[in-house]
């Protein structure tokens, strides 16, 4: 446990969106905008549909909580699509600030947002460049299952 990519994640992606934030208070706005800037993406039908958009969301909750509370703003996060992920880039103003997993029974309240999101993506890292800190994360879109009569 703790040890995660120090290198930035594929290159060959398309940005889907991307959010500038200041404050706590608009994380929220960020879940809204990020599962409707989700639905226009092409997505198996069933529980995929549902469940990559609520791990997005989560994902993109917690790193964007750590880089408020813990760099200058504007903290921004993107969106990034590969044929079979998507990946959230969450980048602050503060390379210095080195991000780290908490004890996993933190005495305070929070620090467990890379846990969490560790835990939900396929992967995980951060890398500085140009003097910005991105944490990031991948997550696995579904492959569409064939039916017995779809010749597979």
């Amino acid at each position: 446990m703790g040890s995660w990519s120090a290198f930035p994640p594929p290159t060959e992606k398309v940005q889907v969106g991307q959010w500038a934030l200041g404050a706590f208070g608009e994380l929220r706005l960020l879940r809204a905008s990020l599962r409707q800037a989700l639905t226009a993406q092409p997505m198996p039908d069933g529980g995929a549909r549902d469940s990559v958009p609520e791990k997005l969301a989560i994902i993109a909750t917690e790193l964007a909580a750590n880089a408020i509370a813990h760099a200058k703003p504007p903290t921004t996060v993107r969106l990034f699509r590969t044929e079979t992920t998507f990946i959230l880039d969450v980048a602050d103003n503060d390379p210095w600030v080195v991000p780290k997993f908490a004890d996993q029974h933190p005495s305070r309240a929070g620090g467990l947002g890379l846990h969490m999101a560790r835990k939900l993506a396929l992967d995980i890292g951060w890398y500085v460049a140009g003097g910005t800190k991105h944490v990031w994360a991948q997550v696995a879109i579904p492959v569409a299952r064939r039916g017995m009569g779809d010749g597979g």
